[in-house]
C-alpha cells in the first residue's frame, strides 16, 4: 500500500471482486493454474462455476478445491466434436461469463483431432468455435487469455501456412496463437457492437506466472530454463489470474487487454496494458475470423445476436 499525501492507493486484487451471485461462469481449463485459481475466486465471489475440462475425473478434482457452487463438463479444444457436444449441452441456458483460459504451450509439433496445427488448434480455433456456439447465450462478456508471447520476433498469422507444415517451430506456432487470441478478441469486439450487443470482448494476460503450462515445451532445455524461472522470478498463479479476474469484472472498454502494471508486464497488480502494432491490424483480424470460420465449419451467429441485443435494449 503506498500513500501520498491523503491519498491512499491499494493494488487491485481478488478481494475486490464484485458480490457475483446469480452469475454463472464457463472457466475453460479450469482444472489447474491460472483457470482453477479464477474458478476459485469467482466461486468465492458468489459465481456458480463450470469447470470445462477435458479431463472429467482432474476436473471433479479440481472442483472439489473450490469455494461455492461448481459442476463440471468435459470439453476438449483440440477436438471440435467435442466443442460442439459442450455447446449442444448447454441448451439455452444464461451465461454471464465465458472465460476462454485453456491453453497448451510450445509443444513438439502435433495435430488436433481435425488435423490442425495443436497450438493454432487448440489454443485459438476450438474457443474461437466455442464462443461462436455460445455467445447467444452470454449476457455479459467474454475474456480470452492471451500472452506477451505475441510480440515474441516477428510474430504474425501465416496464413500461407497456419500449420507451420513446412518449418515447424514451436516458439512461433506458439506467439501466432497468441496473437490469434487478440485478434479474435478485436474483431467479436466489433461483431458484437455492430449487432448492438451490450457484451463485451477483452482479452488478458498472466504475465510470467508459475504455471503447469511451461511444462508442456517439448525441448528440456527450455522446461529447464522454465523451471529455473518459475522458481526465481516468475509470480504465483493467484497473481497471474488476476489480470483475468479485472477484466472479468470491471467496467473496461470493449477490446481491452489487461495484463500486470510491472516492469515488462511481467509482474504486479493488473491494467491496461498495450499490444503489438500486428495484434491491432483490424484487417488482419477480419482475415482471420474468415479463414477461422473456413476452417471449423462454426459461423458467427448473427441474427441470434442481434435479436438478443433487441431484447436487452427493450428492458
Amino acid at each position: 500500500m503506498k500513500q501520498t499525501g491523503q491519498t491512499t492507493k491499494t493494488a487491485w486484487d481478488a478481494t475486490r471482486l464484485p458480490d457475483l451471485a446469480g452469475r454463472t461462469a464457463v472457466v475453460t481449463g479450469a482444472n489447474s493454474g491460472i483457470g482453477l485459481t479464477a474458478a476459485d475466486a469467482l466461486g468465492r465471489a458468489g459465481a456458480h462455476v463450470v469447470f470445462a475440462v477435458r479431463d472429467l475425473e482432474r476436473g471433479r478434482a479440481a472442483a472439489a478445491t473450490v469455494n461455492g457452487s461448481t459442476e463440471v463438463r468435459r470439453l476438449d479444444l483440440a477436438d471440435l466434436s467435442s466443442v460442439r457436444e459442450f455447446a449442444d449441452a448447454w441448451q439455452g441456458r444464461p451465461l454471464d461469463l465465458l472465460i476462454n483460459n485453456a491453453g497448451v504451450m510450445m509443444l513438439p509439433q502435433q495435430r488436433t483431432a481435425d488435423g490442425f496445427e495443436m497450438q493454432f488448434g487448440t489454443n485459438h480455433l476450438g474457443h474461437f468455435a466455442l464462443t461462436n456456439l455460445l455467445v447467444p447465450y452470454v449476457a455479459d462478456r467474454v475474456v480470452t487469455v492471451s500472452s506477451g508471447a505475441h510480440r515474441w520476433g516477428d510474430a504474425r498469422i501465416r496464413f500461407e501456412d497456419l500449420d507451420f507444415a513446412s518449418d515447424y517451430n514451436p516458439q512461433r506456432a506458439y506467439a501466432q496463437s497468441k496473437l490469434a487470441n487478440l485478434l479474435f478478441t478485436l474483431e467479436l469486439q466489433r461483431r458484437l457492437a455492430e449487432a448492438g450487443s451490450s457484451v463485451r470482448a477483452l482479452a488478458a494476460h498472466p504475465g510470467y506466472a508459475a504455471t503447469n503450462l511451461q511444462s508442456h515445451a517439448g525441448n528440456p532445455v527450455m522446461r529447464g530454463f522454465m523451471k529455473i524461472g518459475n522458481r526465481f522470478f516468475a509470480q504465483d498463479d493467484r497473481a497471474g489470474a488476476l489480470p483475468t479476474l479485472y477484466a472479468a469484472t470491471q467496467d473496461l472498454p470493449g477490446a481491452s487487454y489487461v495484463g500486470p502494471d510491472g516492469l515488462g508486464e511481467m509482474r504486479g497488480a493488473p491494467t491496461l496494458v498495450g499490444r503489438s502494432a500486428a495484434a491491432s491490424d483490424a484487417g488482419v483480424a477480419r482475415r482471420l475470423w474468415t479463414v477461422s470460420e473456413e476452417l471449423t465449419g462454426v459461423s458467427w451467429p448473427a441474427e441470434q445476436v442481434q435479436q438478443v441485443g433487441r431484447v436487452a435494449a427493450e428492458r
